[in-house]
């Protein structure tokens, strides 16, 4: 395979890029408005799903910033949305999916709370209906079945409730092995007549449950999983990109690369060059029986300290980290790691200029609709990343002007 070459754009231009921030109670960091004047909607994260099963919720609906305080730091218009569930959040979300008379007590919930907050909407952020979640290995799939008929439906009850007026999103897996349990020509296209759009979250494309290296947010896994997604039904123009504003590292056995006939970019032909670093095998990284995290893999955004264990590789990473052509990503070997004499350190992340190419090679190839980044305040205290990305949406929107005018 060669280098990722620019398709002839097909992005309708009629609408401007969502360009969406999800805005964390880890990081509760906002920007001054020479920052954040791109920014479409700001997504408040999370409420636990499990609150709107309750007969007594808090009537307040407390949140770490309210969606009035949100909403006075952003220019006018921007959308405020409250994210209901969040990684490893699935018990009451399957409570509330279970049967009609649940989904319809969870969405009047739901509707009460958007109400009372003043918010213009919910992300539903389920993000792993069918399984395959946090607790793939205590609760197999085959129990969770049912999830991803159920899932649409929960979808429909709170479109029905919330109204046209307010806005319906969800947040959705990147990676297909999990795509695909729930999300499938039968049932994708049963999910757009719900929802507004669909935050795909390409990244965490690498993960524990994985056997090699590779970009965990690159561009050829990036346009795998938006192609599942728009196989299946979905309209690009109902599409966002995700992108990561934190750092990921894997702990790899030494010489793994050097000793392994997979050493190279998982994207490349067997006559292309290998790529050192990419395709290493990792070695078990979660339990096999309970699919607990073992310890080698981590990561932190750029509001966060460095682990003083990899703070000097990190540094490495930074000056030294290469762009991979192939498969579209950012990433380093540091194979002389001083943490541990038997392991080396994988680093994978989107610079500021790897997050510039993301635009022509995805969102304007793809025709997609916006962009959203995990998250905001995680990208602190220096917002380069938040920079790159506001300025990919600035000359995206310009360009399809520019194309549309000829």
């Amino acid at each position: 395979m060669t280098a990722l070459s620019i398709v002839p754009a097909v992005m309708a231009t009629q609408e401007p890029l969502r360009n969406i921030m999800y805005l964390t109670g880890q990081h509760p960091v906002i920007p001054d408005l020479t920052l954040t004047s791109t920014i479409t909607h700001v997504v408040l994260a999370f409420m636990p799903s499990g609150i709107f099963n309750e007969e007594e919720p808090d009537p307040l609906w407390p949140l770490f910033l309210s969606v009035a305080e949100v909403r006075a730091r952003f220019r006018p218009g921007t959308k405020v949305m409250v994210a209901i569930g969040g990684w490893g959040d699935t018990e009451g979300f399957a409570t509330a999916a279970r049967d009609n008379s649940s989904r319809q007590f969870f969405a009047e919930r739901v509707a009460v709370m958007v109400e009372v907050t003043g918010a213009d909407g919910v992300d539903i952020d389920w993000e792993y209906p069918g399984g395959n979640g946090e607790d793939y290995k205590q609760v197999p799939n085959s129990q969770k079945a049912w999830e991803a008929t159920a899932y649409p439906q929960l979808l429909a009850c709170l479109r029905c409730r919330l109204g046209p007026s307010n806005l319906l999103s969800a947040a959705v897996p990147g990676i297909p092995r999990d795509i695909a349990l729930a999300f499938t020509p039968a049932t994708v296209p049963d999910i757009m007549a719900s929802v507004d759009f669909l935050n795909v979250m390409t990244y965490d494309l690498m993960n524990r449950r994985d056997a090699a290296t590779r970009h965990h947010t690159g561009v050829a896994g990036s346009l795998a999983s938006l192609d599942f997604y728009l196989k299946a039904g979905a309209p690009a123009a109902r599409l966002n990109l995700g992108f990561a504003f934190y750092v990921k590292y894997f702990r790899v056995p030494s010489d793994a690369c050097a000793s392994s006939s997979n050493g190279t970019s998982t994207t490349s032909t067997a006559a292309a060059d290998p790529l050192p670093g990419l395709g290493c095998p990792t070695g078990p990284m979660e339990d096999p029986e309970t699919g607990a995290d073992l310890g080698r893999t981590g990561g932190f955004s750029y509001h966060d300290r460095v682990p003083d264990d990899v703070a000097e590789s990190f540094l490495k990473a930074l000056a030294q980290g290469t762009y991979d052509e192939r498969g579209g990503g950012y990433y380093y070997l540091d194979d002389d790691w001083d943490g541990d004499n038997d392991d080396d350190l994988f680093w994978t992340f989107d610079t500021p200029d790897a997050i510039a190419r993301k635009f022509p090679l995805i969102v304007e190839s793809k025709g997609l609709g916006g962009v959203f980044a995990w998250g905001l305040g995680e990208d602190a205290p220096e917002f380069a990343h938040l920079q790159a990305l506001a300025d990919g949406v600035v000359r995206s929107q310009a360009g399809g002007r520019a194309r549309d005018e000829l």
